[in-house]
C-alpha cells in the first residue's frame, strides 16, 4: 500500500480499538513519524490527513520545516542541549524531557523568545540501558524540580517500552497510565497534564486500551524506514 491507504488503515484500526474499549476516537492524536523519510511521503502523508509529524534528529528536522506547509511538529528524541536553539521556535511539542540541565536550556531558550514550551517527561519504563528517560520511581521529585522553570509546561509523559511481547507491553502501560493519573493530582504552577505519549506501529493498539492518547507510528505510515541513513545524521 502507499502512504495514503497506509494513513486511511491506521485511521481504520485507531477507531475500531476505540470502539472496543470506549473511547472517542477524536481524543486520540496521530503523530507520523518522519524521521528518515523523503520530504516527498510526507507531503503524501499530509494530504492523506496526517497533520503532525515527529522528528527526532534537529538537522534532519529542519531540512523539512519549511517544505510541508501547514504542518505541526513534535520532536520525539533524545534531545542534545546544543541543539535547542535551532528547534525552540518551531516544534509544538518535546517529548523527551529527561534531564534538569535539558530543561533548563529548554527553558533559557524559550524565555529569550517569549514563549512558554510544551514538552512531556520521558519515563524509561523498562530501565533499559539503551534508552533515555527518567525511572518511574524518580518521577516526582523530577516535577518537583522542575516547578522552577517558568517558560516550560509540564503537559504528560511519554515512553518507549521494552519489546517483550504484548502480555509485557501491556503491563509497561498500565504502570505509565497509573503515573500519568498520579501526575495529574499535582497542583504544580507549570503543570497542565494531558498528554500520555505511547504506542507505536506494533503496540499503538495496547497502548490506546491502556489509555494513551498521542501515538507516534512510523513505519505503519510510511514504510520501513532507512536505517542507514540515520546513521549517518
Amino acid at each position: 500500500m502507499g502512504v495514503a491507504e497506509n494513513v486511511y488503515y491506521i485511521k481504520n484500526r485507531i477507531k475500531e480499538v476505540c470502539e472496543r474499549c470506549g473511547r472517542n476516537h477524536d481524543e486520540i492524536i496521530l503523530v507520523g513519524v518522519s524521521k528518515t523519510h523523503p520530504v516527498e511521503k510526507l507531503i503524501e502523508a499530509k494530504s492523506a490527513g496526517i497533520d503532525i509529524f515527529g522528528e527526532s534528529k534537529a538537522q534532519e528536522f529542519l531540512t523539512k520545516y519549511e517544505k510541508i506547509e501547514g504542518a505541526k511538529w513534535h520532536f520525539i528524541g533524545h534531545l542534545q542541549k546544543n541543539k535547542v536553539k535551532y528547534i525552540i521556535d518551531k516544534v509544538d511539542l518535546i517529548h523527551s524531557l529527561d534531564d534538569l540541565e535539558l530543561a533548563g536550556e529548554i527553558n533559557k531558550r524559550a524565555q529569550k523568545i517569549n514563549r512558554v514550551m510544551d514538552v512531556l517527561i520521558q519515563i524509561n519504563i523498562g530501565k533499559e540501558q539503551t534508552k533515555y528517560g527518567i525511572y518511574e520511581e524518580d518521577l516526582f521529585e523530577f516535577a518537583e524540580r522542575l516547578t522552577q522553570f517558568n517558560n516550560i509546561k509540564i503537559k504528560g509523559l511519554m515512553c518507549i517500552p521494552p519489546d517483550e511481547g504484548d502480555d509485557k507491553t501491556r503491563q509497561y502501560f498500565k504502570r505509565m497510565k497509573m503515573l500519568f493519573d498520579k501526575i495529574k493530582k499535582l497542583n504544580y504552577h507549570n503543570f497542565d497534564i494531558k498528554y500520555l505519549s505511547m504506542g507505536m506501529t506494533h503496540d499503538f493498539e495496547i497502548a490506546i486500551e491502556e489509555g494513551a492518547n498521542i501515538i507516534r507510528v512510523g513505519t505503519g505510515i510510511f514504510g520501513e524506514r532507512d536505517y542507514t541513513k540515520e546513521e549517518k545524521k
